[in-house]
């Protein structure tokens, strides 16, 4: 294969050569949007026969790397119910969005039926005692970011990388949506509230390029307001034996 092959035609030569017994793949991420650039990695989700083993392996095929996700038939369930704990939906969204590699006997076809129908339901929603936790987290970032001095810029950047992650998982929990990591998390938060979600992007930005907290603050502000304002004093945490 040379080096001009696309992603598509990359995975499906790996598969031939690694698991020619596989019931079925998908191509995720990026490549299946099209938008893979020439060092892009390719997700492929693989699925298995019960004998195999379900994993996760990253290897590199024809100078690209390549992350599978592996699971049997009858791991799929569970590892489904894992990722939609984690709230990120990493293999759900593989297979609802996917480009399908195989399908032989259909098998692909139901799971992302499968995952189609996980998504639909939506992430589990926070307790009262992971909200209470939360808002608590973020207000404490929030107010040691806006403490913290312009000479200080390893802990400024780190307390904006923490501030922006909070108030992202908070606001997409807020929204019923899913998060991410990555470059998924920009996209998920943009679709979920463009208006807030842009407002905690741009304070980053600021931050990072300006050491100026004030953007950032003020938008973390806004998502804690939504969720019954900050929280300082009065936050208990219950500990269990």
């Amino acid at each position: 294969m040379n080096d001009q092959a696309t992603p598509v035609a990359q995975a499906r030569d790996l598969l031939e050569d690694r698991f020619p017994h596989a019931l079925g793949s998908v191509l995720g991420g990026s490549a299946a949007q099209g938008r893979a650039t020439p060092t892009s990695d390719l997700d492929v989700a693989v699925l298995l026969p019960d004998w195999d083993t379900s994993r996760r392996e990253v290897i590199r095929h024809d100078g690209r790397l390549v992350e599978l996700f592996l699971h049997t038939l009858a791991d799929v369930p569970a590892h489904f119910e894992r990722d939609r704990a984690l709230r990120r939906g990493t293999i759900l969204f593989i297979y609802d969005r996917g480009l399908t590699l195989a399908d032989p006997h259909g098998h692909v076809s139901r799971t992302r039926d499968q995952a189609q129908a996980v998504l639909a339901a939506g992430p589990p929603p926070l307790t009262p005692a992971e909200w209470d936790r939360d808002r608590y987290v973020l207000t404490c970032f929030m107010d040691d970011l806006a403490d913290a001095s312009p000479a200080d810029r390893y802990e400024q950047l780190a307390l904006a990388d923490f501030t922006l992650r909070k108030a992202a998982d908070l606001l997409l929990a807020h929204h019923g949506a899913w998060t991410g990591i990555g470059k998924w998390l920009p996209r998920r938060l943009l679709t979920a509230d463009p208006e807030r979600g842009k407002a905690l992007l741009d304070g980053h930005r600021a931050m990072a390029e300006h050491a100026d907290p004030a953007l950032l603050t003020a938008a973390a502000q806004q998502v804690l307001d939504v969720l019954g304002g900050p929280l300082r004093e009065g936050y208990t945490q219950r500990w269990h034996a």
